[in-house]
């Protein structure tokens, strides 16, 4: 009844939990069995380990939040001793999410990741190119399918490219992304947002702006992952505001093939959980057999 194919791996139900709202799964292990879940994305991982940005790191906004972590992680080679054999034996699919400043890094993160154990590379090209002046590579299509074809071309995994909504154009990005051969698509990253402290009256943030992420974000989302179904092939996992099954429900029938889930593990630790138990008992009131029999209804 749930069960969903990405690029060629086989998820037990269409929920995954977003790179940086879940840890490596070690926090969230304690509250319900993993194995219920169709995947877990890894922290952001970086070539060499990182301590992330300095100052406030999260804040509360109307419907969501605010986040300025930095991709704090602990590197790629201490992730692949440390935690991925904890993960592998979750019991679910691992999707290690790559990140960094220079293609040479990537390539290195990818290259380490290949002789590993998980089922997909999600690649976030919301980062910022030092050698481009600091624009990340998911702005200009252009600039994209340079960059994602040079990371296919060593990766043996599937690849997933993440898109940022700040993206130029998102239809002309994911067409870029998907000719330089990824294999799929996640979608929306964080949109990009501040906030100001009235007591100080200066940035919450010690890096100015932060990424927004949460319900706020769900109809943008929705609509982008709608635009960018309805444009390429490749298989596409819709994140955005999701926070129970009805959200499930609604990327599904717009066309995403999964879902990832963030904020909502702020909120709720059991949100993971709740969402696979309430799917089959919406499908049914709603007369879905499948997954697969709505996708892409609303097309």
């Amino acid at each position: 009844m749930l069960k969903v194919s990405l690029c060629g791996v086989e998820l037990k139900n269409p929920v995954i939990m977003a790179s940086g709202t879940f840890g490596f799964g070690r926090e969230y292990a304690g509250f319900y069995d993993l194995s219920r879940l169709g995947g877990i994305c890894t922290k952001g991982l970086t070539l060499e380990p990182r301590e992330g940005n300095s100052g406030r790191r999260s804040h509360e906004t109307a419907m969501g939040m605010l986040n300025s972590v930095g991709l704090q992680n602990p590197g790629v080679a201490a992730f692949i001793k440390a935690e991925l054999p904890f993960m592998l034996g979750l019991g679910t699919a691992v999707i290690a999410n790559v990140g960094g400043s220079e293609p040479e890094d990537y390539i290195k993160s990818v290259e380490l990741l290949n002789g590993t154990g998980v089922s997909v590379i999600e690649l976030n090209i919301s980062c910022p190119n030092v050698k481009r002046g600091g624009m990340a590579y998911g702005i200009k299509a252009a600039t994209a399918y340079a960059f994602v074809r040079e990371i296919k071309r060593v990766c043996k995994k599937p690849l997933m490219v993440k898109l940022s909504p700040n993206a130029e154009n998102i239809i002309e990005m994911a067409a870029a992304c998907e000719d330089a051969g990824a294999d799929a698509l996640s979608l929306i990253n964080t949109l990009k947002g501040m906030a100001v402290d009235v007591n100080t009256r200066r940035p919450v943030f010690d890096n100015v702006f932060a990424g927004l992420s949460g319900p706020a974000v769900k109809p943008v989302a929705l609509r982008m992952v709608y635009e960018v179904c309805k444009s390429v092939k490749a298989p596409v996992v819709g994140i955005g505001g999701i926070a129970c099954a009805a959200d499930v429900l609604e990327f599904i029938m717009a066309g995403a093939a999964a879902v990832q889930v963030g904020t909502a593990n702020f909120v709720n630790p059991m949100c993971g959980a709740e969402i696979v138990d309430e799917l089959p008992a919406l499908m049914e009131r709603l007369g879905i057999k499948t997954i697969d029999e709505v996708r892409g209804a609303a097309l």
